[in-house]
């Protein structure tokens, strides 16, 4: 464990910044790109928060292999596909190949056709009120597909409702 001298905190900018960061990652798991954005907004030195990010890994504090499985399942559990968790861990600062392998360990194909159909069943009512079906499947379809579901996941979740 890292203990911290909180007087001295001021005077030296690396206490500072590590000071800073233990704050920031008691909240939420956080990404090394997370946190190093974090801090360089809060005025940290470049070379100061490298020092800091890799005492945080040091100690596990950070781990963006954890820090992404745990996003993952936050997003596929509030009704998002694939392709918008992706967009958002892209923002996040992961790497194209970790966000792929993770992706496909962690939603199988029938637990997005799930979700799709789950998330639907949520927000039914608001399609229910449109009388022409072709105008209700548009909608279903652009909600679907702004939620991050591929065009084959929609079309299979068309096929399933008839």
């Amino acid at each position: 464990m890292v203990t911290i001298d909180m007087q001295n905190s001021s005077n030296n900018p690396y206490r500072k910044a590590l000071n800073t960061a233990l704050r920031i990652l008691t909240r939420r798991d956080h990404s090394k790109h997370e946190l190093s954005q974090k801090l360089a907004a809060r005025g940290h030195a470049g070379e100061v928060i490298d020092k800091v990010i890799s005492e945080c890994e040091r100690f596990d504090y950070i781990n963006d292999e954890r820090t992404a499985r745990v996003f993952i399942r936050r997003r596929h559990r509030k009704g998002y596909g694939r392709k918008r968790i992706r967009f958002e861990m892209n923002l996040k600062g992961f790497r194209d190949n970790q966000i792929q392998a993770l992706l496909s360990k962690s939603i199988s194909d029938a637990d997005e056709s799930q979700c799709a159909e789950t998330i639907f069943q949520k927000h039914a009512g608001r399609f229910d009120r449109e009388k022409d079906s072709l105008k209700r499947k548009d909608k279903i379809y652009r909600f679907l597909y702004a939620r991050g579901f591929s065009k084959a996941v929609i079309s299979e979740f068309f096929r399933k409702i008839g």
